[in-house]
């Protein structure tokens, strides 16, 4: 299964768009987002083009091929207005022999590790950085950043899982880093 992964839209319809744009591009089979999708939260700027009415909209058009978990500014008035589940803190996803844990990073993360066997991967979004480490017996911390806010002055971007090849990608489809499982 072909999946864009991306984090933290934070209610940016234009960031939003060029997120959808790029997963057409990609051909993916679903787009899985790490949460903060609608509500820009009390510690952000607004990102341009905030307007989570229409990020609404854009998500619901194709809601039929998004997987979601919960990020912190999520939440049950959120769930009302998206046509797909939003609300899991946590979902596991298996890549060849591989288990991702899949989280959004507000409550799991390296430092607040879940339940994970050696060579499980931790992915979550959250810091709104790109991220892609080891630690512990085999396992990995990946993190795509953010689409629409992101931090440290790394690329507004997503990653692209396929048959066991992951690439970080900006919403331009240009890769800057790639990593065979």
């Amino acid at each position: 299964m072909r999946l864009v992964i991306a984090s933290d839209i934070h209610g940016s319809a234009l960031y939003c768009g060029k997120l959808l744009e790029a997963f057409q591009r990609e051909n993916a089979d679903k787009l899985l987002l790490l949460g903060d999708l609608l509500y820009h939260g009390p510690r952000n700027d607004l990102p341009k083009g905030y307007d989570p009415k229409t990020v609404t909209a854009q998500l619901n058009a194709c809601a039929d091929r998004i997987l979601a978990v919960r990020g912190n500014c999520d939440a049950e008035i959120d769930q009302m207005v998206l046509h797909f589940p939003i609300l899991a803190d946590y979902c596991l996803l298996f890549a060849g022999s591989r288990c991702f844990f899949v989280t959004h990073g507000h409550l799991y993360h390296t430092a607040s590790l879940p339940p994970l066997q050696e060579g499980d991967i931790l992915l979550h979004g959250h810091t709104h950085v790109p991220c892609w480490e080891e630690f512990g017996k085999r396992n990995l911390y990946l993190n795509p950043g953010s689409v629409s806010l992101p931090k440290n002055g790394t690329p507004r971007g997503y990653m692209l899982l396929d048959d066991g090849h992951i690439a970080w990608k900006t919403l331009e489809s240009e890769s800057y880093h790639e990593l065979l499982l």
